[in-house]
């Protein structure tokens, strides 16, 4: 029987030694590859795995700048910043939102509105962003937050600048307010742009001067612990503060010219005729911005909106009116430029007029009329049937072109955001609206009424240029901006809009004579304010008819605006103004007592001017006149 070896020993060393090679190489490979990643990641990769650990360590916080302050011409500050205490939250560090908010109730006040619209930030804000419980904590409740911080894992507490108007609603037509940033507001290149920010300009100067006014943020690198907490500072820079603005605005003449308005709506724009700054920029009523700085509550937002006089509507830049008398000077501007009007050729004013071929008739305000008047008196006395008859002469095409060129329709170009056009019926306007012009429309246009629609700036502006020789100029709110820092002011330059096409050399300085008959002239419509005033004022009263239905009755009734445009000394004149009081009646009694208080103002120093040895008029026998 042969025996069969079980094992062959020199073959199974072989087989180990070349499994140990294997493996050995195996081994080696592995090592190489380690030490070559190592390598890798500790060598060439470092300074970026050190910023990922870093980051994981330190966290930069943004440091928001003071914004610029606003002031009025004279220093007088409008819109300023003062240290608040903010209750904040960090969702992904709080473990029960629920509890927190319990635990913060006995610590400050916390209304169920305040829970509500903290939860709504919370939707609009990513979890590892802080939100803001409650503004404005008083010292005793930051005391009390700050004691507790221990125990209330992911609220902190913050001083921070908050905007804050010290006037409340002066001037907020042209200030305007600022609130807290939107998600909207922050998709595309916005969000660079405001990140670390909190507030932004939503209106007025506010919102078209941010990027002057919201400075350049700063940030500190934070060390923190493992839960979250800063350690302390590393590294910070800087917040470079917002410069400030000085307005042409004069803030106690605004304030005079709110309290004579005293809250009727209404509107009063002043400009300084030679350089175009805004002196007086009133829209009433008036209304508080500062609860719009942290977020406005519906009931106080619904209490606004839902008033029936419109505080929250700007009459000065988006009030549309129409002009009434006020525009027959411009309508008196263009026939004067023309070889076939004779300013002294005179007109019968029987009360009314009809056009030829039509027994339609159109009234004037004085029923039985003026008898025989020339161009000065028609502008004295506001004679209808007079521009009737000179608006059917001239045609819808040449009265509007002339419009066109002292601003009507068009932007005057101020540095408010927002502003509107108004609307002239211009040839372009007429075909695109599809339908026909009748020559009755030509004839209510003559007299400011029908399809033409001005805003209280272009009124103000458009006189002004009649003050400055036929040159429109810019209107600006700002007048400098001043470094806070090195305290260097850039002045806004005037700016002149091409002058007003004039074919007759004094037509404007007969134009201004028989304005200046308007409060001069024993006639004249604004007679009543001429009493004791030390300078000669050129302007013109209107009265502006409105039809509309009144709640609870079936018929319709007239309400009329009350108008008047101005600009003093007439010789040399120094302010323009508008002045536009709704649903008052007629100009003379209503809107130009405004204007003189605000001219003595702005000329003497002094709202009352004293008498210059003048006869007062007899106020009795004193006209209703638009």
């Amino acid at each position: 029987m042969r025996i069969i070896p079980l094992k062959n020993d020199s073959q199974e060393l072989r087989l180990f030694e070349s499994r140990l090679f294997v493996a050995v190489i195996l081994g080696v490979l592995l090592i190489l590859g380690l030490l070559t990643r190592l390598g890798y990641l500790q060598i060439i990769k470092r300074s970026y795995y050190a910023t990922l650990a870093q980051n994981n360590r330190v966290s930069p916080v943004p440091i928001t700048p003071a914004r610029g302050l606003i002031l009025d011409r004279n220093g007088v500050v409008l819109a300023d910043d003062f240290p608040v205490y903010t209750l904040q939250v960090t969702p992904d560090r709080v473990p029960n939102m629920k509890r927190l908010l319990a635990k913060l109730k006995p610590l400050v006040a916390l209304n169920a509105e305040d829970i509500r619209d903290f939860r709504r930030r919370l939707a609009q804000h990513k979890p590892f962003q802080s939100v803001t419980l409650r503004a404005h904590l008083s010292e005793a409740e930051a005391a009390r937050v700050a004691v507790n911080l221990t125990r209330l894992a992911g609220a902190t507490l913050h001083a921070q600048l908050r905007r804050y108007y010290p006037l409340g609603g002066l001037a907020t037509a042209a200030i305007g307010y600022v609130s807290r940033i939107t998600q909207g507001e922050l998709r595309g290149d916005n969000a660079n742009r405001y990140f670390g920010y909190r507030e932004i300009g939503q209106m007025g100067i506010e919102k078209s001067y941010q990027s002057e006014l919201m400075g350049r943020i700063g940030y500190k690198d934070v060390e923190m612990d493992a839960r979250g907490r800063a350690v302390k500072v590393l590294r910070r820079i800087l917040p470079r503060a917002g410069h400030n603005l000085y307005l042409n605005i004069d803030a106690q003449m605004q304030a005079i010219g709110e309290q004579m308005l005293n809250n009727r709506p209404g509107t009063v724009v002043a400009l300084n005729p030679r350089t175009g700054a805004v002196l007086t920029f009133i829209s009433s009523p008036i209304y508080d911005p500062n609860p719009f700085v942290e977020g406005i509550g519906e009931k106080a937002y619904r209490a606004l909106a839902d008033d029936p006089n419109g505080p929250l509507d700007n009459r000065a830049l988006n009030g549309l009116y129409p002009p009434g008398s006020t525009i027959k000077p411009f309508y008196a501007y263009a026939a004067l430029q023309t070889r076939w009007f004779h300013p002294h050729k005179r007109v019968m004013c029987p009360g009314y007029y009809h056009l030829p071929h039509s027994t339609h008739l159109f009234h004037c305000w004085k029923p039985l009329g003026m008898g025989r008047v020339d161009l000065k008196d028609a502008i004295e006395q506001s004679c209808d049937v007079y521009f009737y008859h000179l608006a059917h002469e001239q045609g819808i095409n040449r009265m509007t072109r002339y419009l066109g060129y002292f601003g009507f329709g068009h932007r005057t170009g101020i540095d408010l955001p927002g502003e509107y056009r108004g609307l002239v019926p211009t040839r372009a306007w007429i075909k695109a609206s599809g339908r026909p012009w009748y020559p009755g429309q030509t004839i209510i246009t003559g007299i400011g009424q029908g399809p033409l629609l001005v805003t209280p700036l272009q009124l103000a502006d458009a006189v002004a240029a009649i003050a400055n020789h036929g040159i429109r100029m810019r209107p600006e709110i700002v007048r400098g901006i001043v470094n806070p820092v090195t305290h260097r002011a850039r002045f806004i330059k005037p700016h002149a809009y091409p002058p007003v096409p004039r074919r007759r050399k004094n037509s404007l300085k007969r134009l201004i004579r028989d304005m200046t008959q308007v409060v001069e002239g024993p006639h004249g419509t604004a007679r009543g304010i001429a009493y004791g005033l030390p300078y000669k004022v050129a302007g013109k009263t209107g009265t502006a008819q409105l039809w509309s239905m009144v709640p609870g009755y079936s018929g319709r009734h007239i309400r009329s605006d009350a108008l008047f445009i101005a600009f003093a000394p007439a010789n040399r004149p120094r302010i323009a103004i508008a002045v536009v009081v709704e649903h008052a009646g007629f100009g003379a009694l209503a809107a130009a007592p405004i204007a003189r208080a605000l001219m003595n103002f702005y000329l003497l120093g002094h709202v009352h001017a004293r008498p210059q040895n003048q006869s007062r008029p007899q106020i009795a026998q004193a006209r209703t006149t638009p």
